[in-house]
């Protein structure tokens, strides 16, 4: 089979096949190579771009092992820094259609410096030397096809305004129909207003989109950085097409509107796959649609990104270490527990090991991961589902959450077969897992050599750097911090607001965490019932460091304030 390959986007003669390249550096193997040319024959698309959509390379890697192919340079486009008059000479238009970004012009060279996907787009270069009167030197960097798409979306701007949108709905009439049906959809504004809100909320780093009807009006609230805010309140006549829309996006009954439903969406927004979790809820003035982000490039962190320090960070890899027992996550939610054990995963995820998960619903789908979703549907519970899963070999196993006495049996009884076992639980604290389990039904003998370790944790919400103002801290501050006899007092930074970050003070989250690891002492004390209070004393006596401590570390250190601290973390002990 002939391997179309080289640039991203078509072939270079008198050069190594892409494919071979690949495999020469380790990073795919003979079969993935096989698969993609297989799908090729299908589809007749590049050979690089089959292989990121089949999941076995990245586009990072893609697009550094272009460049050193044809010897030229690579950029990542997320620390990239673009001029504007760079912007003001390539339009729109022309950008988006030759998936090429304008990076830097220097006027008295006349030199333009741009990001390509295509190295042989001669099209493309053409129409760009024909910008100026002079000649055009252009120099061009190689980049990812959706690190492109993204930072057209990002830099000129949205393509139709919801403004516009809505002005359009205004003066024209909606045909229901039409929204429901695939047929020319674009000419409905509705349906363009829908994709305009969800592709606002991800450019936003939102989390979840709430769309609310009230009596006479529909508010429209995203959830950014953990706290909830109001962006738009229309007429309420929008709602019903709108309801439509999202409903047909989201595979559910369009004639269903007294009980809840449950959907997904999966669109591509500046250039990556975007999931939404969609649920809608009856209420007295309609049905209430809230849609839960899944970004997949944001939901995977590298486990050295989850921001801790050394010494947790050295624990948790011990921790993992560990070939069977039970590593437990807890928090409220929304604190963050499903990145963290996805972190731990992939950062487990090799060909050695048989990963196994059992999620309600999955969340981010992952190469080399056996990934089942519980479902009412398919009458499989967590416990049926473990049950089920201990047939299938896994080395480790993921319970999305132990909800009730037989999801943690089966759990502790995988444990204690020789797997690894990651789960989650609703408790406040590392320490509060203990008599969580005991209410559940798990009795202190099992749980004691069976737990490997506990981590707690909650988000904070990042100071936005541009714009943080640093002072002196107070007296009661000092207090707080621990550092009463420090001088001068320790500075500490405030929220301002600026443009950058909305006029919140704060930009981005960052995790807090509590990390307990279990010995024979801690056993002990939990197979003889101690107090909670016996426990703690015996982990802070081993160099335990509470969920408050982390978080007045983040407080020194600049990373947020000590107001966003009080909100999460209960400090009432240190006052």
């Amino acid at each position: 089979m002939p391997e179309n390959s080289g640039s991203m986007n078509s072939p270079t003669p008198s050069r190594q096949p892409i494919g071979q390249l690949l495999i020469a550096q380790g990073v795919i193997s003979e079969d993935q190579l096989r698969i993609a040319l297989l799908e090729q024959m299908k589809s007749n698309q590049p050979i690089g771009k089959l292989l990121v959509s089949l999941g076995f390379v990245s586009e990072t890697t893609l697009r550094d092992a272009l460049g050193e192919s044809l010897g030229k340079k690579s950029i990542d486009l997320s620390n990239a820094i673009i001029d504007p008059a760079a912007l003001r000479l390539v339009s729109h238009e022309l950008a988006k259609r030759h998936k090429l970004l304008p990076l830097a012009y220097d006027a008295e060279q006349n030199r333009l410096t741009i990001a390509v996907a295509d190295l042989n787009d001669i099209i493309a270069l053409d129409r760009l030397r024909s910008l100026t009167s002079r000649e055009l030197l252009i120099e061009t960097l190689l980049a990812g096809e959706s690190e492109i798409a993204r930072a057209i979306d990002q830099y000129y701007g949205h393509e139709l305004s919801i403004d516009g949108i809505l002005n359009e709905i205004e003066t024209g009439e909606i045909d229901y129909r039409s929204i429901a049906a695939s047929v020319d959809e674009y000419s409905q504004p509705v349906v363009r207003l829908v994709d305009a809100l969800l592709t606002d909320a991800v450019k936003r780093d939102v989390s979840d989109i709430h769309f609310e009807p009230e009596a006479t009006f529909l508010r429209i609230r995203y959830r950014i950085d953990g706290i909830l805010r109001q962006i738009r309140a229309l007429h309420k006549s929008y709602w019903p097409a709108m309801t439509v829309r999202l409903k047909v996006m989201g595979g559910m009954n369009i004639a269903e509107t007294r009980a809840p439903q449950d959907g997904r969406i999966s669109i591509n927004i500046s250039g990556r796959a975007v999931d939404f979790r969609v649920a809608a809820q009856p209420t007295i003035h309609g049905e209430n649609v809230v849609l839960r982000i899944l970004d997949r490039e944001k939901g995977i962190v590298p486990i050295d990104g989850l921001g801790l320090d050394e010494h947790h960070l050295e624990m948790l890899k011990k921790m993992i270490a560990r070939p069977e027992g039970i590593i437990l996550v807890t928090g409220p939610t929304g604190s963050g527990k499903t990145t963290t054990l996805y972190s731990v995963l992939n950062h487990m995820n090799e060909e050695s090991v048989n990963v196994m998960t059992l999620e309600d619903p999955v969340e981010y789908p992952m190469a080399m991961i056996r990934q089942t979703s519980v479902a009412e549907a398919a009458k499989l519970d967590f416990a049926n589902g473990i049950r089920s899963m201990m047939r299938q070999d896994p080395d480790v196993i993921l319970v999305g959450e132990i909800r009730d006495a037989e999801t943690a049996e089966m759990a502790f009884r995988a444990a204690m077969t020789g797997h690894q076992v990651f789960s989650t639980l609703h408790t406040n604290s590392a320490i509060g897992v203990f008599p969580r389990l005991m209410d559940i039904g798990i009795l202190p003998d099992i749980m004691a050599g069976n737990i490997i370790g506990v981590i707690a944790q909650r988000l904070l919400r990042r100071l936005c750097t541009n714009c943080r103002r640093p002072y002196q801290a107070e007296p009661h501050e000092c207090r707080l911090l621990g550092d009463e006899n420090s001088s001068p007092p320790p500075t500490v930074y405030r929220a301002a607001g600026c443009e950058a970050c909305g006029y919140q003070g704060y930009r981005g989250r960052v995790a807090i965490m509590e990390l307990l690891r279990l010995d024979s002492d801690i056993d002990e004390l939990i197979a003889r019932r101690a107090t909670v209070r016996e426990i703690r004393n015996a982990a802070l006596a081993k160099g335990f460091r509470p969920l408050a401590e982390d978080g007045l570390r983040r407080v020194r250190d600049g990373t947020t304030s000590l107001e966003e601290v009080v909100r999460v973390v209960d400090l009432t002990e240190r006052m």
